[in-house]
């Protein structure tokens, strides 16, 4: 599962490793992202340009938009049966922007929230699904689904799964269209274990009102 992740990277340095436009009103901090918020992601529907989308997935045929909350997630064994998630996976998929996502590891004190990284600090893009809703008033939602697989042997004390991470290479092809899905399932794979870190980090990140620099310091 993913349910929380950080992206603070310096907004231009963002729209040079994903050649991708800013958006106009610009990128914030955040230090503790979380479901149901607007956050930045990249589509497959044009250019590349950094956007705004609801993070819960809410399936264009959905009555209810509540099932939003239920749906952060996209297992990548599911895409191409689950009816919430088949027709995305075949249309419309997207990078979720991110510097570093939140696990929280069962120990003698409590859960210890622990922030995985790449090793080089530098952002990624998880694989993700989005859709679009039409709302009874008439307005348009779009929304997004981080997909997770299985853990890396960092990651797989800590939890037992974890967000796709696409290597920089395989991002276009999530992006492509013109690819098969059999190309898609195949580049859903572990990120390397020795590309990336892990840190614990302060228990306040378990509030999602807190969003603050200091949540991601080594906790003491």
């Amino acid at each position: 599962m993913c349910g929380r992740f950080t992206i603070f990277a310096d907004p231009e340095r963002l729209a040079e490793r994903f050649q991708a436009a800013l958006p106009a009103g610009g990128l914030q901090p955040r230090y503790n992202a979380a479901p149901t918020q607007q956050l930045p992601v990249i589509l497959n529907d044009g250019p590349p340009a950094i956007q705004f989308l609801q993070w819960g997935l809410i399936p264009f045929w959905a009555k209810d938009p509540s099932i939003g909350s239920r749906m952060i997630n996209a297992r990548s064994e599911t895409l191409v049966d689950k009816p919430a998630f088949r027709a995305a996976f075949k249309k419309r998929r997207c990078l979720v922007l991110a510097d570093g996502f939140y696990e929280w590891q069962k120990t003698a004190a409590g859960k210890q929230p622990i922030r995985i990284t790449l090793a080089s600090g530098e952002p990624f893009a998880m694989a993700g699904l989005w859709e679009t809703w039409d709302a009874p008033d008439g307005s348009l939602l779009r929304t997004f689904t981080i997909i997770t697989g299985d853990p890396n042997e960092l990651v797989a004390p800590i939890h037992n799964r974890m967000p796709a991470i696409l290597l920089p290479e395989h991002e276009a092809i999530w992006l492509d269209n013109a690819a098969e899905p059999a190309i898609w399932l195949d580049i859903l794979r572990p990120y390397p274990a020795e590309r990336m870190a892990a840190l614990p980090v302060s228990r306040r990140v378990n509030f999602v009102g807190n969003d603050d620099a200091g949540l991601v310091e080594r906790d003491a």
